[in-house]
């Protein structure tokens, strides 16, 4: 079997595959390493100078990827500079199969240590259903104007259900 390795980037890995972000067990390790590389070049290309990362498919893929696969909940924040390229990202919190704690001020905290202009928020369902409930319309929004006081704009938040993915800002509640 050929294996491909992708020759050392001079950036920080900013999607590092760590255990519990793999997919799970059932996949053969054919489809985990498949999974790996796409990963890999979605964020390549999201690293790409000048593009933003607000809302494009590449964007999209890789949080689908990235959460579609856990069996808990897990909230992510995606932080980006004013042109709303990427930052870093980072996983805030993990929770339950059916709820994940968020604390404001440990998201104010992290945006202000990655000196963010703004952030996206991403969590998932592990049920399969991304519609968002209230609890999460309430969470944004106190993200939002706990965000507001250090002038960090909150773009979106995106739930992710299965394959499918549901965005607060596309529905107008951000």
């Amino acid at each position: 079997m050929t294996t491909y390795s992708s020759p050392p980037s001079t950036q920080p890995d900013l999607f590092p595959l760590l255990p519990e972000t793999l997919p799970p067990s059932t996949l053969s390790s054919y489809a985990q390493q498949t999974i790996r590389r796409a990963i890999s070049l979605l964020e390549k290309q999201l690293r790409e100078p000048g593009v933003p990362f607000l809302s494009t498919s590449t964007t999209r893929d890789w949080l689908r990827l990235h959460l579609a696969g856990q069996d808990r909940e897990v909230f992510m924040a995606l932080y980006l500079d004013n042109q709303h390229r990427l930052i870093a990202h980072e996983t805030l919190f993990s929770g339950t199969v059916n709820n994940v704690g968020v604390h404001p001020r440990e998201v104010v905290k992290s945006a202000l240590k990655h000196n963010a202009a703004a952030v996206v928020f991403a969590h998932n369902h592990p049920s399969g259903h991304p519609e968002p409930s209230q609890a999460d319309r309430r969470i944004t929004t106190r993200l939002q104007q706990a965000l507001a006081l250090v002038d960090v704009r909150v773009l979106d938040h995106f739930v992710i259900g299965g394959m499918e993915m549901v965005s607060l800002s596309e529905r107008g509640w951000l």
